[in-house]
C-alpha cells in the first residue's frame, strides 16, 4: 500500500511538470506578433465597444489564409466569450485559453498572448488554426447576431 502510495504521488508531480512545461513552452512560442490587417480593411468597418461584443458567441466556421475554409467539427465546442473587464476567454474542443482583449474602432486585439490548456484533442489541426487565427489583430464585423474576425491570417465566423 505504501508503495502504491508513492507511486502515485511521483505520477501526480510528473503530471504537473510535464502540464506546467507544455504550457510555457506553448505561452513562448506565441510571443511573435502575427500581421496586422491593412489600413484599408480598418478604415472600411464600424466601431465597436467591447459592451456590443460582450456575451458569449459559438464559432460557426474558420477560413485560415491560403487554405479553404472549414467548418466548426461536428460534436466539437467552439465559443468565445467576451466581458466588458477587457477579459476573453475561448473553448477550443476540449481546451480553454484565456487573455486580454482590446476594441480600438474597428480592430479587436486579442492577446498578445492567450494562455491555453493542451489536452490533445479529437480536433487539434482545426483547434491550432483556430488558436492561432485568434491571436493577434483582426478587425471587427458585428451584424445582428453574427460576428466576423478578419486579419492576414484568415477570417473566423461566429454567431449568437
Amino acid at each position: 500500500a505504501y508503495r502504491l502510495h508513492c507511486l502515485r504521488i511521483m505520477l501526480h508531480s510528473s503530471f504537473r511538470f510535464v502540464c506546467t512545461s507544455a504550457l510555457v513552452l506553448f505561452v513562448s512560442a506565441c510571443s511573435t506578433s502575427p500581421t496586422a490587417p491593412t489600413p484599408e480593411q480598418a478604415s472600411s468597418a464600424s466601431a465597436y465597444t467591447a459592451a456590443q461584443l460582450e456575451g458569449t458567441w459559438s464559432l460557426t466556421s474558420i477560413h485560415p489564409a491560403g487554405t479553404a475554409p472549414q467548418q466548426r467539427p461536428d460534436n466539437a465546442v467552439y465559443s468565445i466569450t467576451f466581458a466588458t473587464d477587457g477579459r476573453l476567454s475561448t473553448r477550443a474542443d476540449c481546451n480553454v485559453c484565456g487573455g486580454a482583449f482590446n476594441v480600438s474602432g474597428a480592430t479587436l486585439t486579442a492577446g498578445p498572448n492567450l494562455a491555453c490548456t493542451r489536452a490533445f484533442c479529437q480536433t487539434a489541426s482545426f483547434e491550432s488554426a483556430y488558436t492561432t487565427m485568434l491571436s493577434g489583430e483582426s478587425i471587427v464585423t458585428a451584424t445582428g447576431s453574427t460576428l466576423t474576425l478578419a486579419s492576414a491570417r484568415g477570417t473566423i465566423q461566429f454567431v449568437r
